[in-house]
């Protein structure tokens, strides 16, 4: 039986580069938002317009994502291929990775808006409501775990394990950011009920 280095090149620069790029971009924006929220740091760059600010960071994020996205597919060209993942049953899995995952990107931003999915919330910019709606009655990240399924996805269409091996360490980078996102994004909504509470007792 062939061991997981017969299919996957550790001596390649190339997939190192993928997995530092992979841990870099969440926690590069975690870092940059936490900063911003406790500093107003961005805001402050931006000439004091917290809008302009994340305007600012979303570009960054989006551009981050297209190098990161460049780096891994160059990473699996250098990488090996396996029989069991070439064939008509991957190649049809590896779409339907590919397509469900952009659906839910796509849908999600556009349900959120660019403040809404490029971290409004540290600027001050609060939705009105939590969305509830489609995709995030799938999933409460429906961006995080779509970008993961078209990383696996891409990883199977071109039969590369180091693929599966890069999506596994984009999972678990996703993972630990929600750790931190998730209950710090809460925190900001409840303070914002709690004072909005407290501004109509005192109108009473």
């Amino acid at each position: 039986m062939a061991s997981l280095s017969s299919y996957v090149d550790f001596s390649q620069p190339s997939l190192w580069l993928s997995i530092a790029s992979i841990l870099f971009n969440p926690t590069f924006w975690n870092i940059a938002a936490r900063s911003e929220y406790h500093n107003k740091t961005l805001t402050r760059l931006a000439g004091g317009n917290a809008l302009y600010g994340c305007y600012a960071l979303a570009a960054t994020i989006f551009c981050l994502g297209l190098v990161r996205d460049a780096i891994y597919e160059r990473a699996l060209r250098f990488q090996p291929a396996h029989p069991a993942l070439l064939g008509f049953v991957p190649q049809a899995l590896a779409a339907g990775l590919v397509v469900s995952g952009n659906v839910l990107v796509l849908t999600s931003m556009w349900a959120l808006g660019i403040t809404g999915t490029y971290l409004g919330d540290y600027f001050g910019i609060l939705m009105d409501e939590i969305v509830t709606g489609f995709p995030f009655n799938v999933t409460g990240s429906p961006m995080y775990w779509g970008s993961t399924m078209s990383f696996a996805g891409t990883a199977i269409w071109f039969g590369k394990p180091a693929g599966l091996v890069l999506t596994f360490v984009v999972f678990a980078a996703y993972s630990v950011a929600l750790r931190f996102e998730d209950p710090f994004t809460a925190e900001i909504y409840a303070k914002r009920e709690r004072e909005q509470k407290a501004g109509s007792k005192k109108a009473k």
